[in-house]
């Protein structure tokens, strides 16, 4: 049923699992992206088992809330709030996101001046600030398929004949068409969303977004990438050589052709499988190695802990990492930028909007650095990997 009202300008989806704080801090970056528009944000958890949602009630009470009792998966999860959402727009973020002021307002100004403009992905960065190459995807064709299972896109990152997967040859900085969205952000309006019926529940997780990227172009739209920076925290960090992940992924890869593609073969998907049985076996094979010979820990000793906040003593208090050198400033345009060795800066978006924390960590990514900020409503230290600072105890 479409019941979107033009009186919300955009429905901002966010499905949770057990990403607490992530969450809260994607909620607040969503509050400063609906800055002069008039938006919702509707909250799916997927039976996360913690105290997300208490957490979330009491931090935004005026977030909509559905609440599943078991794991119904993303694509099921989001359908749940596009049935309820009443924007004009949808945005589908994920729940570990940093968007900002400009994001939204830009994809409304393209959507509204680009007449076939079905869905729009962004310019998405690391927690560390660097480019992430979902950020724009070709279709998946048994060729550009062969190339990713087989890792000739990897070998040869700027050919057009092997890496279209990612399209990594198509400029950064430029408006592109593409063809797949990220699941990460999708920003599509919510009538064509309705039309289409959303994800198809048949994917769990992955390969819902290229199905959904794809039921967009077959309604004779055009996807769109956008240079505007955004940062997704885990992007590249989800645990691809885990024999899960590998069969999941490339399970939904084959879901996809087995939909899609009328001459899908049986040989083709006697490749795909063996190519899946195959990285899932290198895949238990480098678990088991890591298991009997794991590396040595080692406690990373910061040269340089840099803290950009007009109460530097408060962050500095949450470190539980060694440090040689704390230094302090109060203004971004201020900060030093390490050359070398280990570096950690942390932006606190108590004195810095999200927007300026993102196009720096965008702008300033470094092997020597490290990035992470801080969010004072609950007092804790936001990185990629969670690992510079205590969480706060209750």
């Amino acid at each position: 049923m479409n019941n979107h009202s033009t009186n919300i300008d955009v429905s901002i989806v966010i499905v949770n699992y057990r990403v607490k704080y992530f969450l809260e801090q994607t909620i607040r970056s969503a509050q400063e992206a609906l800055t002069g528009l008039n938006g919702e944000i509707i909250v799916v958890d997927n039976n996360s088992g913690d105290d997300s949602i208490s957490h979330i009630r009491e931090c935004f009470p005026e977030v909509i809330i559905i609440e599943n009792d078991y794991n119904a998966g993303f694509g099921k999860a989001n359908n749940q709030a596009f049935a309820i959402a009443k924007g004009n727009y949808t945005l589908i973020l994920n729940p570990d996101t940093i968007i900002g002021e400009k994001t939204i307002k830009e994809c409304i100004r393209f959507y509204e001046s680009t007449e076939d403009c079905g869905g729009i992905g962004v310019n998405m960065h690391s927690g560390d600030g660097f480019f992430l190459p979902e950020s724009k995807r070709a279709f998946p064709s048994p060729w550009v398929s062969f190339c990713k299972i087989f890792g000739l896109s990897s070998l040869f990152p700027k050919s057009k004949t092997f890496a279209k997967y990612h399209l990594r040859y198509l400029s950064e900085d430029r408006i592109h068409k593409i063809e797949i969205l990220s699941g990460a952000f999708i920003f599509i309006k919510t009538e064509l969303l309705l039309k289409i019926q959303g994800f198809d529940e048949d994917f769990f997780m992955y390969g819902e977004d290229i199905d959904l990227s794809y039921r967009i172009l077959k309604e004779g739209y055009s996807n769109y990438y956008l240079p505007t920076p955004i940062i997704h925290y885990k992007g590249e960090s989800t645990q691809k050589d885990s024999y899960k992940y590998v069969h999941v992924f490339y399970e939904a890869m084959e879901i996809f052709f087995r939909k899609h593609s009328p001459n899908y073969s049986h040989f083709y998907g006697l490749c795909v499988r063996f190519a899946i049985n195959l990285r899932a076996t290198f895949s238990l094979i480098n678990r088991f190695f890591k298991k009997v010979f794991p590396a040595k820990a080692s406690i990373v000793t910061l040269d340089r802990l840099i803290i950009v906040s007009n109460n530097a003593e408060r962050i500095q208090n949450l470190i539980c990492v060694p440090y040689k050198e704390a230094i302090h400033f109060t203004h971004l345009k201020d900060t030093e930028l390490p050359t070398k060795g280990e570096n950690l800066i942390i932006i606190d978006n108590g004195d810095f909007s999200y927007q300026e924390t993102i196009e720096f960590i965008a702008l300033h990514s470094s092997d020597f650095i490290s990035y992470a900020t801080y969010m004072p409503h609950s007092n804790v230290i936001m990185s990629p990997l969670m690992d510079f600072a205590c969480l706060p105890t209750k």
